[in-house]
């Protein structure tokens, strides 16, 4: 290559990083925990979310946590007890068994008959054009008799104060939807690699502006794993019959609300919430391209953040090795060393300020690489007709 080709690329990925960096500053300013006391500051010129008359008394917290549950015996129980330990709420606690074969239903009934807040609902089987979560989440809304919803995943676990933050904490965001992203608890050496880029992407790459004060539906975000919806507004948008056929509840559930004129939002349930999703780098290859298709495994986007992504985090470290090697020009030191600081920025402070391992924070480049093969592998499966296997069910995808 010639000297002026070296001077662009490098200059160029010295931009990437420095892009994705002040991106990630700006959103981490917006990503902020749940409070105690949240005082409504919601701009008056927007429009109006449906605001139930929950939202009206605050000293009313009245939920129906609503839990599907497939083969979940590890879990369930650490999940019960910890919502019935909430403080400052009311909550019936509902658990769909979605065809267990593991006894989570026993488990389930269990702590029903120790507590009248707890009830076991027996899950229908999945009708055509459905997926199972989605079913399970719809037919727990129909059971649900109070005005404040929360969906959980079988893997979260509560603080005892995080029932009652975070409904405050939708009320004084005026959303229809709520999205609260736990602290994701990682073991093996892939989850450690993989799972903490969740965060890294959510605020590298996501317009927060645009998520939170436009109704964009581009700009959805949301994490499956703990929803608060009101029963109100779940009827409006068509709740999880609307992303019926989905597998990835988590972005498509906050598009539905979007489509439907609603307002969504998401926050930082670090402190509130703890999510263990994968127990191995398989499941955890098979859970993230599970989601891929409907995230970043469609055309044009992923070209275009597959060429971003490699610029900011994984090309400042090839140029770095080709300036010690001597293969560059010295005299390309400052931009070099600026793009490394620049891409590794946002994986440090993840670190810091989620409590995220740091095998993956050294690894970033090669986690990087591994996630956009996850990608592509999924948009080539995708093209291809082939299906999904999850939770011991085979889904059809549809190539695009």
């Amino acid at each position: 290559m010639t000297v002026d080709v070296i001077n662009g690329f490098v200059w160029a990925t010295l931009g990437a990083a420095a892009f994705v960096s002040a991106m990630f500053l700006f959103n981490l300013l917006f990503f902020r925990r749940a409070p105690i006391i949240t005082v409504c500051t919601a701009n008056s010129a927007a429009p109006e979310p449906l605001i139930s008359e929950a939202d009206r008394d605050d000293s009313a917290i009245c939920v129906s946590v609503l839990i599907p549950a497939r083969n979940e015996a590890l879990r369930i129980g650490s999940l019960l007890d910890s919502v019935l330990r909430s403080e400052g709420v009311t909550c019936e606690i509902c658990v769909l068994d979605d065809e267990s074969q593991d006894g989570t239903d026993a488990i389930v009934q269990g702590y029903s008959a120790q507590s009248p807040d707890v009830r076991l609902i027996r899950g229908t089987p999945v009708p055509s054009g459905w997926s199972g979560k989605q079913f399970a989440c719809w037919q727990l809304a129909q059971q649900a008799t109070f005005p404040e919803l929360v969906f959980l995943d079988a893997d979260v676990s509560l603080s005892g104060d995080a029932l009652a933050r975070a409904v405050r904490h939708r009320r004084g965001t005026k959303s229809d939807l709520l999205s609260g992203f736990p602290h994701q608890q990682v073991v093996t050496p892939g989850e450690q690699l993989l799972i903490p880029l969740i965060h890294l992407i959510l605020l590298c790459f996501l317009p927060f502006g645009l998520m939170r004060w436009t109704r964009m539906i581009g700009a959805a975000a949301g994490c499956g794993q703990f929803f608060l919806p009101t029963k109100r507004a779940y009827q409006v948008s068509g709740g999880h019959s609307s992303i019926r056929q989905s597998l990835h509840d988590g972005i498509m559930l906050p598009r539905a609300y979007r489509t439907a004129g609603l307002k969504t939002d998401l926050f930082d349930a670090a402190d509130a919430a703890t999510c263990r999703m994968y127990t191995s780098f398989q499941d955890t290859l098979s859970g993230l391209l599970k989601n891929a298709g409907e995230g970043f495994a469609r055309m044009p986007l992923l070209p275009i953040m597959t060429l971003l992504m490699l610029m900011a985090f994984v090309f400042p470290v090839i140029l770095l090795v080709a300036l010690t090697a001597g293969w560059i020009s010295s005299h390309l030191f400052v931009p070099v060393i600026a793009s490394c600081i620049l891409s590794w920025l946002p994986r440090v402070i993840c670190c810091l300020k989620f409590d995220q391992v740091w095998l993956g924070c050294l690894l970033n480049p090669a986690s990087i690489i591994l996630f956009l093969t996850i990608q592509w592998t999924a948009l080539i499966r995708k093209r291809l007709g082939r299906g999904v296997q999850w939770r011991q069910r085979s889904y059809e995808i549809a190539a695009s």
